[in-house]
């Protein structure tokens, strides 16, 4: 979800607050690194994170630093860079340093020590320019819509302003986020001459791993997936029990520790995963089927039992994910010979892996997906070890349509620029949506894929004579891909 608001000129697009907030509780989320602003500041960071407070109470804490200094290089790695310039022996003592040689680390910052001393005593440290006023300057900055108050301190040379709020863990909300990056801008515009403001320029607060807009699954969001409303609905339900530890240990509860998701292949359940865990702002690790499955007795087993290992020591919050499980873990049934019996064994270990996850390591959730629960044994699956089970199938028409709107919105809003447009007006999705009956998500991609291709090769031949995509373009791909 995008917020947007206007501020002295400049529009503001917050993407995926929740997310930005959810992740802060596990690491520093670091934003507007790399926003560019008028003269005189050159840099400002905001950053969300997570803090345990006097008396067991969490909150969350923004933090904000806007400078007028050209970088934010350390004086060390400053004075290093113009000790070693750009001579022969300069680079070598250069890459000396980086493999770590202690005799050239200490030669160049030896000299570097004696030419910071130099740049004191002839006064070259110190800003240049009149020395700033303090007395109006205020310590408190507050946005009263959301109730948040910063903190406000200054560099004594007057080129840093530091912002800092905080806000209990169980009360923030999206809001804060956007009151301290108005906050933020506030301060900003402060700086700047008189008639300055921030006109026409355009920020957006996401984080960096979280671009404004994503097509790959490595970044999706559960916002982006189309056609599978009730089962996005129910992995919310789990990314809320994950964020919020505190209130499941007020009441008692468990949040689940396992899901299995099922259905044909194409229907996105590898998306979903990956969607999940970034809607809980947790790392994700998949494990594929070559780390565990050995062609040597008990070596399956072993790998098994080290990925658990791992999985106990992890702490942040982690998505594991292990795809076609059905060929990891195939039926553990009857069977006398040593290859039913090897299954057995491993599905076994894996069983018993499963069964204190969650009280081992709060922070880790498991994901299976298979194309074949039929093959996957009831045992292994069980509530308590796979508490929620999923069935995600082919969508209908509705949710074709559904995928088209997304998927066409995210590619225009990727590739769009003034002067092209890439797809045309007037589509009519819904048709679309009926004439791609059967087809998965993944078809859809693939017919998307086609057109798009198809296009660039005429650019390529013509020059740059090419229509939008229409609706006879998608037509005739699905008809292609559907052979109807």
């Amino acid at each position: 979800m995008t917020e947007s608001f206007p501020y002295a000129g400049a529009s503001v697009e917050i993407v995926e607050a929740g997310t930005i907030l959810a992740a802060a509780r596990v690491n520093p989320v670091e934003l507007l690194g790399r926003a560019t602003f008028p003269a005189p500041v050159r840099r400002v960071r905001l950053t969300v994170s997570s803090a345990d407070k006097t008396g067991g109470d969490a909150a969350h804490v923004f933090v904000a630093e806007i400078s007028t200094v050209d970088d934010g290089t350390p004086q060390r790695d400053r004075i290093r860079a113009v000790v070693l310039g750009n001579d022969p022996v300069g680079q070598l003592l250069a890459k000396r340093i980086k493999a770590g040689d202690p005799i050239a680390t200490k030669i160049v910052d030896g000299v570097g020590t004696a030419a910071v001393a130099a740049y004191k005593k002839l006064g070259l440290d110190r800003p240049t320019g009149p020395a700033p006023e303090h007395d109006d300057r205020p310590d408190i900055l507050a946005d009263a819509a959301a109730g948040l108050q910063a903190q406000v301190t200054y560099a004594d040379d007057g080129t840093l302003v530091r912002l800092r709020a905080e806000v209990p863990r169980d009360e923030v909300t999206p809001e804060h986020l956007a009151a301290m990056v108005r906050l933020t801008l506030q301060v900003v515009v402060s700086l700047t001459p008189a008639d300055t403001d921030l006109a026409g320029r355009h920020y957006v607060v996401a984080r960096e791993s979280l671009p404004r807009v994503t097509t790959t699954t490595q970044e999706v969001t559960l916002d982006q997936v189309g056609g599978l409303a009730d089962v996005v609905a129910q992995l919310r339900q789990i990314a809320v029990s994950f964020r919020h530890p505190e209130a499941m240990a007020r009441w008692g509860a468990r949040r689940p520790q396992g899901i299995l998701m099922y259905g044909p292949p194409g229907t996105g359940k590898t998306m979903l995963s990956r969607a999940l865990a970034n809607e809980i702002g947790a790392d994700f690790r998949e494990i594929r089927t070559p780390e565990i499955l050995d062609k040597w007795l008990g070596g399956s087993e072993r790998n098994i039992k080290q990925i658990f290992r791992d999985a106990r020591r992890y702490r942040v919050p982690t998505v594991m994910l292990f795809d076609e499980f059905d060929s990891i873990i195939s039926y553990a049934g009857a069977g006398g010979d040593a290859a039913s019996q090897a299954i057995n064994a491993v599905a076994g270990i894996f069983k018993q892996e499963m069964n204190d996850l969650i009280e081992a390591n709060p922070n880790v959730l498991v994901i299976a997906t298979t194309n074949f629960p039929h093959r996957v044994d009831d045992s292994l699956i069980r509530s308590g070890r796979f508490d929620i089970k999923i069935s995600v199938p082919k969508p209908d028409d509705a949710g074709r349509t559904e995928i088209f709107r997304k998927m066409i919105a995210q590619l225009a809003a990727t590739h769009e620029q003034p002067g092209f447009t890439m797809f045309a007006d007037g589509l009519d999705l819904a048709e679309l949506g009926r004439l791609s009956h059967g087809m998965t998500g993944a078809d859809i991609k693939e017919a998307l894929r086609r057109v798009q291709l198809a296009k660039a090769m005429q650019d390529a031949r013509t020059g740059g004579l090419v229509d939008p995509i229409g609706q006879a373009d998608l037509t005739a791909s699905i008809t292609e891909l559907t052979g109807r």
